[in-house]
């Protein structure tokens, strides 16, 4: 985080993560389609987090509910505009089984 990052500005930025859940429309129902979202603040002994403070797991139905929210979804692109000045390092991992 940027020193000047205050812990309100970082507690905002976490709760509108988690807030995507609900606020993330889909452009055909009009009604939210993450799956599940969860998150919160690093917590692990092993100290190899490398620099990364906070995790988040976002998931969706398919592969098009993913690539809407990537690069459509309105609220997404609000939340980034405003949690990015707090970001130093970010890593997105998409993954499937």
């Amino acid at each position: 985080m940027p020193a000047d990052a205050t812990a309100e500005h970082i507690e905002k930025a976490c709760a509108s993560m988690l807030a995507l859940k609900d606020n993330c429309l889909h452009p055909a129902t009009q009604k939210p389609y993450i799956k599940s979202l969860t998150g919160g603040k690093d917590n692990s002994p092993e100290g190899r987090q490398n620099g990364i403070q906070y995790a988040f797991v976002v998931e969706f139905a398919s592969t098009e509910d993913r690539d809407y929210y990537v690069h459509n979804d309105q609220a997404h692109k609000d939340f980034v505009g405003t949690a990015l000045p707090i970001v130093e390092n970010a890593i997105v991992v998409d993954y499937s089984f």
